[in-house]
């Protein structure tokens, strides 16, 4: 697969199959991609047109940006999967899923959701501790939806489960032009050159 000749890196969004009760999320989401793709960034997620992933995909579209879906093929024939994105990538299996996503990325990105969004967000986060990739791992925690989860990773780190210097590998952003900031200030641009992954 060639990317996008132009295209600076790509970033493996995590967020929500569902939309979420306050409509603050879907425009996060909205206003994410767009920020993302005007700062040259592709993007890969998990290839849902629903809730926060839908809004996420149909964004960066509307914004001229490279899109990658992963899904695994029990949730493409549920009709779940976004047919309309630059690539949709349809794999075997959840870890299949995340190891291709891993593949495509650059850096990786956590925006409001549930169970499946904290497992992306953990693996990446337990695989970068491990030493398996050296890629940024960042939350986006506008309006402090991630109080709570930062509170406990604190915890663990005072009460000795997390070693503070691994505290620090998850990156805290707290607004949209903050992250982009980050993210330019961390992942190197392509220079011209035309990226490949098979």
């Amino acid at each position: 697969m060639h990317g996008v000749i132009g295209v600076r890196r790509r970033i493996c969004v995590f967020c929500g199959a569902r939309p979420g009760r306050d409509p603050a999320y879907v425009r996060l989401a909205r206003d994410a991609a767009t920020a993302l793709v005007t700062a040259g960034f592709g993007l890969v997620y998990g290839g849902g047109r629903i809730g926060l992933m839908g809004a996420l995909a149909d964004a960066a579209l509307a914004a001229g940006g490279e899109v990658i879906g992963v899904i695994p093929v029990s949730l493409a024939t549920t009709e779940v999967a976004h047919r309309g994105i630059t690539d949709l990538r349809v794999v075997e299996s959840m870890h299949e899923r995340k190891a291709l996503m891993n593949a495509l990325s650059d850096a990786f990105l956590a925006l409001p959701g549930g169970y499946g969004t904290m497992d992306e967000l953990f693996e990446a986060l337990t695989w970068r501790q491990l030493g398996f990739h050296e890629k940024p791992v960042v939350l986006l925690d506008a309006n402090g939806f991630y109080d709570p989860l930062l509170a406990q990773l604190d915890r663990m780190t005072s009460d000795g489960f997390v070693a503070p210097r691994m505290r620090e590998l998850l990156i805290v952003e707290r607004s949209v032009p903050a992250l982009i900031e980050r993210l330019r200030s961390c992942v190197e641009p392509y220079r011209g050159v035309e990226d490949q992954v098979e």
